[in-house]
């Protein structure tokens, strides 16, 4: 069982972070991947950015639950949705094309956002840190070991989805009640929801784009467990403000 240490007196024990759009960029690399792969549709079919759009996300959720997230899956869902698009037109030269804009994703720098290293420092500083994040194994694995941040994480855990019943798992395996966790992330859906849900706190840092997928959330902003900022220099604060939120 992982213990949590005993230098800090705060109400809250354990803050988690987001991986993906919370301490680095992430996004930003797929939506270029997808315009790319817009590009490639463009010779065979006259459907506009968005349809084509549209259709590759539909064919990412209806495979969600089969590959789960990250480059992996959005590759083989572009290569279904080029050959569903294209009604199997589409030649293999372009499809080696797709899987190699997927080979680009999983090879892009870890950019870490302004400021998110010292933010994570400041909040150590005074709490027992954990990272958690979904996706490919071996990408997110990748990821964390070049943004120059495990240390400072007392564990580290990748998982398949982030859901109540997920964090459930994570806080009991540190033998920490809800209401002694707080969790900073840009997902409403992955980061936010489920941590309310299970009575613990939410820090929500939006990132300029999310895929649509983690927006589909309902989240009160008025939520008094809830507090959100604009850059990671805001988040020492909030995190504090939290603290200061709860009775001692």
């Amino acid at each position: 069982m992982n213990r949590i240490s005993t230098r800090s007196t705060s109400p809250i024990a354990l803050v988690g972070f987001d991986g993906d759009d919370t301490l680095w960029r992430s996004e930003d690399y797929y939506r270029t991947a997808q315009k790319d792969f817009e590009a490639i549709l463009q010779d065979y079919v006259d459907l506009g950015d968005a349809s084509t759009h549209d259709r590759l996300y539909a064919v990412e959720l209806r495979n969600l639950a089969l590959f789960g997230y990250g480059v992996k899956s959005m590759t083989l869902s572009m290569v279904e949705a080029a050959v569903e698009i294209t009604d199997a037109r589409i030649s293999a030269t372009d499809l080696h094309r797709i899987v190699t804009l997927g080979k680009e994703l999983l090879t892009h720098p870890v950019d870490l956002l302004p400021g998110i290293r010292e933010a994570v420092e400041a909040i150590a500083a005074d709490h027992d840190i954990v990272l958690i994040t979904k996706g490919d194994l071996f990408h997110q694995e990748r990821k964390v070991q070049q943004s120059g941040l495990a240390d400072l994480f007392q564990r580290i855990e990748i998982v398949s989805e982030k859901d109540a019943g997920t964090y459930a798992r994570v806080l009991s395996e540190f033998n920490l009640p809800p209401e002694r966790f707080a969790m900073i992330g840009n997902s409403l859906r992955s980061d936010i929801a489920p941590v309310l849900e299970l009575g613990g706190w939410g820090v929500y840092m939006p990132y300029h784009v999310t895929w649509a997928h983690e927006t589909e959330a309902h989240v009160d902003v008025a939520e008094p467990r809830l507090r959100q900022v604009a850059t990671p220099s805001e988040l020492p604060a909030a995190v504090r403000s939290l603290t200061e939120a709860q009775p001692a």
